[in-house]
């Protein structure tokens, strides 16, 4: 394909994908589309090895990098430690989760652990200061606007900046800011995601910002069928990631892959249980005993949720790993509902192969339906 967003981003076929996993992040890229590692989680030294990798794979072939720095957050511009954010997780949020993992047979640890805050916040701009040292031709910021010093470091590189919307009126907000491109995001999407379903918001977007930058179109696209479907709404191609969390690449608990596998599309659910904010993932009792309007526990803002329940969900991913069938029962991830398309555990480049095949087949039954 020779697509203006082709050209602009030097790759084959407009589909971009997002993963924490590097080697996804390769072998899409190897394969002609464009690759992005999703950085947050990573310290500095971290991403630079991480990127490094990627360098000596890829060869000079285009990638870039997603680094989460939320408009808002609990503690932001306060300069906080890890230490001081813990503190203010109430002892009842600590209680409520031992008594979960007590009645899923799982015995509560003595000192429950907090993890690090999975998101960039502070280090942002240190994580960027990495990441432009290595050849990267993409950053993008989910979350809200992307702070000053990632627009002002984009213009100065050259390096375009992408950022992800839910809603026309952030994609106006995001314009105005100085962004590149916009990735226009359903609620179908694994992760973070708003109400809107894709279908309506990659129009939405579009006419919004009237041609102002391009758009990808991004939630529960897992097929090439449904990225032609978004292209003929006038997308300039897809962002996606639920999809690489079965390849034989992933990052992905095998026991997740297997429920991921046999999950269906109704098997998602928006929940605030793992980060504080709206993020599908596959439905578990782990998500139901946070479920809002209901008898679910309320949740900690961003990023206090996150740091209380990571550490046991990956405690529950372990057992879960060893047979344990209470944390089974517990265990989730993020997924979109494209999950109920995603049946077999295939290598990333052969999922995108099959995103060209898919893509064309579709564009040749479109391009049958038009009659002089």
């Amino acid at each position: 394909m020779k697509t203006p967003i082709c050209e602009q981003y030097g790759i084959d076929f407009p589909l971009f994908a997002f993963s924490h996993c590097r080697d996804v992040v390769a072998a899409v890229t190897n394969a002609g589309g464009f690759g992005v590692l999703g950085g947050a989680a990573y310290t500095p030294e971290q991403l630079d090895r991480e990127l490094s990798w990627i360098d000596e794979q890829v060869k000079g072939r285009p990638y870039g990098i997603d680094i989460i720095v939320p408009a808002k957050f609990e503690g932001k511009g306060e300069n906080l430690s890890r230490g001081q954010l813990s503190d203010r997780i109430p002892d009842e949020f600590k209680a409520f989760i031992a008594e979960l993992l007590a009645r899923h047979d799982i015995e509560p640890e003595e000192q429950p652990r907090v993890g690090s805050a999975l998101l960039a916040g502070g280090d942002g701009e240190r994580l960027l200061e990495v990441a432009v040292a290595h050849p990267i031709k993409m950053m993008a910021n989910a979350l809200g606007v992307p702070p000053d010093y990632m627009i002002a470091a984009g213009k100065q590189h050259g390096i375009p900046v992408a950022a992800l919307v839910g809603a026309k009126e952030h994609a106006l907000k995001q314009v105005a800011a100085g962004v590149d491109l916009i990735v226009a995001q359903g609620t179908e999407a694994g992760g973070h995601c708003g109400e809107v379903s894709t279908l309506v918001v990659v129009p939405e977007v579009i006419e919004a910002i009237d041609d102002a930058v391009p758009v990808l179109a991004a939630g529960g696209i897992v097929t090439g069928r449904q990225m032609a479907a978004c292209v003929a709404l006038g997308a300039a191609g897809a962002w996606t990631g639920s999809v690489w969390l079965t390849t034989e690449e992933a990052e992905t608990e095998p026991h997740t892959v297997a429920k991921m596998l046999a999950a269906t599309s109704r098997d998602t659910i928006r929940s605030t249980g793992r980060t504080g904010k709206p993020a599908r993932q596959l439905i578990s009792d782990w998500t139901d005993a946070w479920r809002p309007n209901e008898a679910g526990h309320p949740t900690l803002p961003l990023p206090l949720q996150s740091m209380i329940a990571e550490p046991t969900l990956r405690r529950i991913d372990k057992l879960a790993a060893a047979g344990h069938p209470g944390a089974r029962a517990l265990s989730t991830y993020f997924a979109g509902q494209g999950v109920g398309l995603m049946n077999k555990v295939k290598p990333a480049r052969d999922v995108v192969f099959e995103f060209v095949q898919d893509y064309l087949a579709a564009a040749e039954r479109l391009g049958g339906s038009v009659r002089d």
